[in-house]
């Protein structure tokens, strides 16, 4: 059962990052934008039933949860609290699931899968500690041709500095590497 070491506010005004002592996962994020997504998921899905609970994700020793505007944070903390220290640590977590998770884009060509590491590396060493110290972070969709697809998980989501300024950043910085490149939020 994950002990919360420290609760802080993100530059999302309706999303709350936990800084858990135990780690939910070993890697693998975990993010949902509604109850329907979520349903396979007993930390989220009981999230979700919450009041004002519109987005949840969550990796590693962290979990983010973004409000509607409705709830005040204060109650909605408390109320997050209850499942989440009720929720299995990671060790609980079956290799089956990693496996799958990091499989998710093994369709590529041999050269796509080349390029897409390149692009992994440069967005993990630049872009991701940013956003993750935000509670949020970031995951490469897919790569096909000169198009690269990311979508935004956590407080990142909906947050409206991700959607223009870090986007356009993310793509300038990938250009210097692929200088034909588009960068797209999906």
């Amino acid at each position: 059962m994950p002990k919360i070491a420290e609760i802080d506010d993100t530059p999302n005004p309706n999303a709350v990052k936990f800084t858990l002592h135990e780690p939910l996962t070993w890697g693998i994020s975990h993010s949902y934008e509604n109850a329907d997504q979520a349903s396979g998921d007993a930390l989220a899905s009981a999230l979700f039933a919450i009041e004002h609970v519109s987005n949840v994700f969550y990796v590693d020793r962290w979990l983010t949860v973004t409000q509607d505007g409705g709830a005040d944070w204060p109650e909605l903390v408390r109320l997050i609290a209850v499942p989440l220290r009720a929720a299995p640590a990671a060790a609980a977590q079956s290799a089956a699931s990693v496996f799958a998770a990091r499989a998710s884009i093994a369709d590529l060509s041999e050269q796509d899968q080349q390029r897409l590491e390149v692009i992994s590396e440069l967005l993990d060493q630049r872009i991701r500690p940013s956003l993750q110290a935000d509670g949020g972070d970031l995951h490469v969709v897919g790569l096909a041709g000169n198009y690269l697809s990311v979508h935004y998980q956590g407080a990142c989501g909906s947050c409206p500095s991700s959607i223009s300024g870090t986007l356009s950043a993310i793509g300038n910085l990938v250009r210097m590497i692929e200088p034909d490149i588009e960068v797209v939020a999906v």
